[in-house]
Parts: C-alpha cells; structure tokens; sequence
C-alpha cells in the first residue's frame, strides 16, 4: 500500500512514538488524523504538520471518541486505510506491598482497559470504516491491499518484570489480538500487525535517574542505546508498505532480552 494520498488514524500521536509516526507518515504524502488526551501538544503539531493532519481529543476506550475520529478522517480525507495505535499507559505495582496488603484492583483495571480493550475499540471502528469503504468501491480484487492495523505491544509481553502485572498482561492481550483479527479480516483485504518495541527513547523516560538510563543501555545487547522513536516510525511505515506483512508481532528490540 503506498503512503501518498491514504490516510491513517494515529493514536496517542501527539508525543512518543506516535508523534514519530505521525510526522513519518505526512513526510511521506499520507494524511493523518491524530487522537490523544493532550489536546495542546495535538493541536501544536497539527499546526507545524500542515493541511495533511488534524487533530482530535480522544480517549480510546470511548466508542463515541474514536468512531468521531473516525468520522473525522473519513470527511476531512474521504476514508481510512488503517491506524496505528501507539496509546497506552504503564501500570506498576506489585501484587503483594511490603505489608503485604494486595494490589489495587482499579488501577490494574485501568491499564487493561486502555492498553488491550482501547486497542480492540479502535480497531474494530476502523476495520468497520474501511470495510464500508470497500463495500463501496465494489471491489473485487480480493488480493487488493485495503487497510492495515497495526498495534503497539511491548516487550513486557514477553518478558515482563515484577511489578507490571498490569502492563505486561495488557500487552500479552494485544500479542493475542493479532492473528485473530487478521484472520477474520481478510475478506475485506485488511491486515493486522503488532510490534513489540522494547525500551524507547520517549518522554516516559525522561523522568528516568541518569544512571538508571544507563543501566538499561547496557542490557541492550546491539546497539547499546535505547531505541530512537523514528526507528519505530520506520518499521510502520515498512509495514504499511509491504502487503505480505499479516498476523505477525515483530519485537523491536536491540535483541534485548529482560530477565
């Protein structure tokens, strides 16, 4: 599927990894609709971005939030060819506390609800966008690249460290998502992808001790440093390109593996 002229849906695209994506797709000729809660940092960017962005306050475990960024691209650009869903947040805390008092129930709920069921939300609202658009067209290429969805796990899926319950089972659940969705959407041309980055130079590390960071570069076999955001824009826009990418989950990692 070629960038120019399609359109994406980017959430949690006003910082991190999905403002990189955000600003890799308009380089590349595509149209973005960027939703997050950060509605200055959104509409700062859609500013600097030009005519090909917009911006719109959504919290993706909102049917009506996301389904009106929907709505939104398919009126400011005439339809959706996919998203990338780069919202989330990190839950940490241990099952037991020092006293032994058990975890927070609410808060471990929080982070399934926005990492795996936001995921699921946007998904499905887009999948129902391009189907229409499709059903449209009456297209009958059934080899046509139609759409792409691509989610954002985490290598906590995987290998997920004491303290992020929360994180790492939420992150599993959209590893879980993948071959699911992409099977059952290939009928409308549609494909599903994940990507599992592991630790990113994002704002979410700026809180970060200096030696802390540095400890982490470490544990990164090749190369030691964290991840830069536009390394992750470039996997997506891979993604997007390449028509045989389906159903898969690629770690993007430094080969780092966290024990």
């Amino acid at each position: 599927m070629q960038i120019e002229k399609h359109s994406f849906l980017v959430t949690g695209g006003a910082s991190g990894l999905g403002e990189s994506v955000a600003r890799a797709i308009v380089v590349q000729g595509g149209n973005i609709v960027i939703a997050d809660l950060n509605e200055s940092a959104g509409q700062s960017l859609v500013t600097e971005l030009g005519d090909r962005a917009r911006f719109v306050r959504c919290d993706v475990t909102s049917g009506d939030e996301v389904q009106a960024a929907v709505e939104l691209a398919e009126k400011a650009f005439g339809g959706l060819q996919g998203s990338i869903n780069c919202a989330g947040i990190a839950v940490v805390q241990k099952l037991l506390d020092r006293d032994n008092n058990p975890a927070d129930l609410e808060s471990f709920s929080r982070g399934v609800n926005i990492n795996l069921i936001g995921s699921f939300n946007v998904a499905r609202l887009v999948a129902a966008s391009i189907a229409k658009r499709v059903a449209s067209d009456h297209q009958d290429n059934k080899n046509a690249d139609q759409g792409v969805i691509i989610n954002t796990a985490s290598i906590a899926a995987f290998d997920g460290q004491v303290g992020q319950a929360s994180y790492s089972s939420s992150k599993a659940g959209v590893v879980g998502l993948t071959l699911p969705l992409a099977r059952e959407l290939t009928r409308h041309g549609i494909r599903v992808m994940t990507i599992a980055p592991g630790i990113f130079a994002t704002p979410m590390m700026d809180s970060i001790p200096e030696k802390a960071r540095e400890q982490l570069e470490a544990a990164v076999p090749y190369p030691k440093r964290l991840g830069a955001p536009n390394e992750f824009a470039k996997l997506v826009l891979h993604i997007i390109d390449n028509a045989y990418l389906n159903g898969e989950v690629i770690r993007l990692d430094g080969a780092i593996r966290m024990v």
